[in-house]
């Protein structure tokens, strides 16, 4: 699979990978900020962006297809950086392909499984409602991306998620599409929201990973990290940093761009 990308700068690769919903396009600062230092890659996964469709979607082949990307791209080792599914993407990327990866960065995500801790349950169903607003939208009727708007905001009521939803709204002629393959997500919902741990009570961490440097950001606000997830994190990485971004939820790159980027530049430089 061709993964769709866009490319800033020169020197040591630097690839950035986006959450469920979001595509290459929302890292444009951050890459460009980075780009003084680094040869930056925003990709676009899977089913999102510019990239192919297909009816798969797994952690498992989505590191597959960035490893193919770096050999397409004669990139022996890059920085993995990534944030929400896109982290879980990266971890297991550096869990298949650890002679790839000079550093891991974590973007407000936990190695383990969502599916089980029955508190973040409700996650699961926000996801659903999400996509089946999407599929359900009746897009050849709508002339405006205000009428689209308008049809979402019965089901998804937070206009923030329904702006960051819209970016993926795309115009063929007078008739609207989705970017996004809908059908492919919900069907893999549950392997979206899975991860390296299943069980979050008995871990079995067999092999701690320390082949590189880890970092873990995560959002103040947001519950994606909790205490259980820190003591999975060290488990798995025993020498992984983890930096809280203060006033900053589960979009920590948007909400606080710039603390965002300060803790990348110093977990590089100064780790």
């Amino acid at each position: 699979m061709e993964l769709a990308y866009r490319k800033y700068g020169e020197g040591h690769p630097f690839l950035i990978l986006h959450g469920l919903y979001g595509t290459s396009d929302n890292w444009v600062s951050i890459a460009r900020n980075l780009s003084e230092f680094f040869e930056v890659y925003t990709i676009d996964l899977r089913n999102h962006g510019r990239s192919p469709h297909a009816p798969e979607h797994s952690y498992e082949l989505m590191a597959q297809d960035l490893s193919e990307f770096m050999v397409q791209h004669k990139l022996p080792k890059a920085v993995i950086l990534g944030h929400s599914m896109g982290g879980k993407v990266a971890m297991y990327f550096a869990h298949m392909f650890p002679e790839k990866v000079s550093r891991l960065i974590v973007a407000d995500i936990s190695p383990r499984s969502y599916l089980q801790n029955p508190e973040l349950h409700p996650q699961y169903t926000q996801h659903k409602t999400i996509l089946n607003a999407l599929a359900s939208a009746p897009l050849h009727t709508f002339t405006k991306r205000e009428e689209v708007d308008a049809h979402l905001s019965h089901a998804i009521g937070d206009t923030r998620i329904r702006q960051f939803l819209m970016k993926n709204l795309h115009r063929d002629g007078h008739t609207f599409r989705w970017l996004l393959n809908i059908d492919a997500l919900l069907n893999n919902l549950e392997k979206i929201l899975d991860g390296l741990v299943k069980d979050y009570n008995n871990p079995e961490i067999k092999e701690p990973v320390t082949d590189f440097p880890v970092l873990f950001l995560r959002g103040e606000n947001s519950g994606y990290i909790s205490d259980i997830d820190l003591k999975i994190i060290h488990q798995m990485y025993p020498y992984a940093e983890v930096v809280t971004l203060f006033d900053a939820g589960h979009w920590l790159h948007a909400e606080q761009p710039e603390n965002f980027q300060k803790a990348v530049t110093n977990f590089i430089f100064n780790g």
